[in-house]
């Protein structure tokens, strides 16, 4: 136990180093004293500067920050309350049901959402696409849990789910036009760029107020790693402990998917990754640490998007495989030993 509180400090040190890498790397080389002057606030002479940091790379490190921590924390309690290790954000359909809004929008209204007298276009209407569609599939999700007690059938509906998403977005791409597709294509590769500065404050107000929730259930999450029966004779009510956190779960995926698209494997693999290292299931050392590490674990996939020595940027869901697969299989090998 003693080592823990030295392991917190190696993450935030950690996160620290590749939040100033994120800053400092990217397509734009900007001199290091630069980059400090412009995060302490002293503009330096070249403008582009001044604008490559603080309109492009702040806001995507912050939104890096924020979406692995809540992708994170989501598949820690999906992990924990259903007693599967492969539960994550996108078990539910959660993800799908964002992706077939934004197939909707994209292929088939060609990108424009129009609602009585007001008109979305463009990336607005993605947004609005994205976060309805994520939402609904987390309304029905809800519903069903108030029906359904037995964990396994409601994990099978959120898979079915899945899959008539998949249906109807195979059949969007099948009857929509090469652009339409191709525009597509490239929102569901993820992005963690696609959050401005002027969005960042209700992103990140968002995803901390979900974050503040999932650590309000850790006392019923370690009850549920014993069980249900335990954690009922522990007087916790099993229902609304689930219902509380697919809840939180479908908020903090429907903002992180509507922002930065369906990113893969960070709310999956993160959560074994912070068993390993604090090598507990003890939440309340759990799931901080599982936060953290899902920063940093973000901030890392956004730095090797920018890596290239051509200049070119890295789709992000093709590095999160990259780091998420190895650790699902070691997971998968070691449950099986």
């Amino acid at each position: 136990m003693r080592l823990i509180p030295v392991k917190f400090v190696v993450l935030l040190v950690f996160i620290l180093i590749l939040l100033g890498l994120n800053l400092l790397i990217g397509s734009v080389s900007v001199p290091f004293k630069s980059v400090l002057n412009i995060i302490l606030g002293q503009k330096v002479d070249n403008e582009l500067w001044n604008y490559i940091i603080i309109e492009n790379r702040l806001p995507q490190a912050l939104t890096a920050l924020c979406c692995g921590g809540a992708l994170s924390v989501s598949g820690l309690m999906l992990q924990t309350a259903f007693r599967n290790p492969l539960a994550g954000p996108g078990i539910f359909g959660i993800n799908s049901g964002a992706a077939l809004a934004v197939a909707i929008v994209m292929l088939f209204l060609g990108g424009n959402v129009s609602i009585e007298t007001v008109n979305l276009s463009g990336f607005t209407a993605i947004l609005f696409a994205s976060f309805t569609g994520a939402i609904i599939v987390t309304l029905i999700i809800l519903a069903f849990s108030t029906r359904i007690r037995n964990n396994v059938s409601l994990l099978i509906i959120g898979i079915m789910i899945g899959y008539l998403a998949s249906s109807g977005i195979s059949l969007l791409n099948f009857f929509a036009t090469d652009q339409g597709v191709k525009s597509y294509l490239i929102w569901g590769m993820g992005s963690f760029g696609g959050v401005s500065l002027a969005n960042i404050p209700f992103f990140c107000t968002t995803v901390l107020l979900g974050l503040a929730c999932s650590l309000l259930l850790i006392k019923p999450l370690n009850a549920l790693t014993l069980g249900e029966q335990y954690a009922q004779s522990l007087g916790v009510n099993v229902g609304r402990t689930r219902f509380a956190l697919l809840a939180v779960t479908g908020v903090l995926t429907a903002v992180t998917t509507a922002f930065c698209g369906p990113i893969s494997f960070i709310g999956l693999a993160v959560p074994h990754l912070a068993r390993l290292i604090t090598g507990t299931e003890d939440h309340r050392l759990l799931l901080p640490a599982t936060i953290l590490l899902g920063c940093g674990v973000a901030l890392l996939c956004s730095l090797l998007c920018y890596l290239p020595a051509s200049g070119g940027i890295i789709p992000l869901n093709a590095i999160t495989p990259l780091i998420g697969a190895p650790v699902i299989v070691y997971i998968m090998i070691k449950v099986k030993r």
